[in-house]
């Protein structure tokens, strides 16, 4: 039987949600899950390593993979590019292996338009004023940024209606334990199941000899 092809699994969520401390929670319980790594044109953060939290190219490097067509989605950022390149989903997604990709939701449709099977997902805080408060913690953003961040959280959680399904991230452990959940029960869809289990289920359902 040839090797059954992984499932693409898309998460977004609105800046202060608790997207990242979520999905490194999951990826650190569900062994079957392989990161997607984002190409981005801007330079390094102090603490940020090539290949670990993004590929850094310069905008010449990228524009050429844009010219090329490598990017399932791709955008510019606060001046910089970003983007989702073939080569960092398809060859995990051949070998089987589920493959997540933390992004905004723009990149979403753009990355359903082209893999209209992938399983989406949108986190959502408890309430606006907790949001505010997350943002305010991190201790390093002025009012005006502040404001222009919630600004923006208003109009990307005006997109929560284009995904499959909606976690509100108020207990973290909870919100952990219902990603889990979603990545499992997509796992289980018959038409997966019908695949993994091929010669079972005709092995049960053969006429008695």
């Amino acid at each position: 039987m040839s090797q059954m092809r992984g499932t693409l699994f898309i998460v977004a969520a609105p800046s202060g949600a608790g997207k990242s401390s979520i999905v490194n929670a999951v990826l650190a319980r569900d062994p079957k899950l392989r990161l997607s790594i984002s190409f981005t044109s801007r330079a390094p953060r102090p603490g940020e390593r090539d290949g670990e939290h993004y590929h850094f190219v310069t905008e010449e490097q990228f524009q050429r993979m844009i010219d090329a067509g490598d990017f399932f989605e791709y955008a510019r950022v606060h001046g910089d590019w970003k983007g989702t390149a073939r080569q960092s989903v398809e060859p995990h997604l051949e070998a089987g292996h589920d493959v997540l990709l933390e992004i905004d939701w723009q990149g979403a449709a753009q990355v359903r338009a082209k893999v209209p099977d992938a399983v989406s997902v949108f986190i959502l805080p408890p309430s606006r004023q907790a949001l505010e408060q997350r943002m305010r913690a991190r201790g390093q953003d002025s009012e005006e940024v502040i404001a222009r961040r919630l600004a923006a959280a208003r109009e990307e959680m005006s997109h929560y209606g284009e995904f499959d399904y909606v976690i509100v991230n108020e207990v973290f452990d909870t919100a952990v334990d219902e990603m889990c959940a979603i990545f499992t029960a997509s796992r289980l869809r018959r038409g997966q199941q019908q695949l993994r289990h091929a010669r079972l289920i005709q092995a049960l359902l053969a006429p008695d000899q």
